[in-house]
């Protein structure tokens, strides 16, 4: 089990662009390899949808079809941080951001934007992106 720590929250206005970063602590250098991770966004009173996945052992993404073009997903090992690059933010990206993780190698990443898919979440950080 690794905890996970999202940060990078902030309001913004419609245009802008925001980077928001997951810590994964209790991960090592080699096992930091081993994870599906994935950024969700929830909007009040909205289900929690995903946006973006990693699968940190080969570094193949994934994205929502809302994210595709505007939004990155990226990490760095070596600080055992995944980020998500937010770009041209619209107001309907205000709200909730998660970020999971799930320790399952090179296993199929068919699940991967599915919120049942990860078992590690962290606490959130909040986006608002007022017009």
């Amino acid at each position: 089990q690794v905890q996970l720590v999202e940060s990078g929250g902030a309001w913004v206005q419609a245009g802008d662009s925001l980077r928001l970063s997951c810590e994964i602590s209790g991960a090592t250098l080699a096992t930091f390899g081993d994870y599906h991770v994935g950024w969700f966004h929830q909007a009040l009173g909205l289900e929690r949808e995903g946006v973006a996945a990693i699968v940190t052992r080969s570094g193949s993404s994934y994205y929502s079809d809302t994210a595709k073009g505007r939004f990155t997903i990226s990490q760095d090992n070596a600080k055992r941080e995944v980020y998500l690059q937010m770009n041209a933010l619209k107001p309907e990206d205000t709200g909730m951001y998660y970020c999971a993780a799930d320790r399952r190698g090179g296993s199929s990443a068919v699940g991967i934007l599915r919120s049942w898919w990860y078992k590690d979440w962290g606490l959130g950080t909040h986006v608002t992106v007022s017009s």
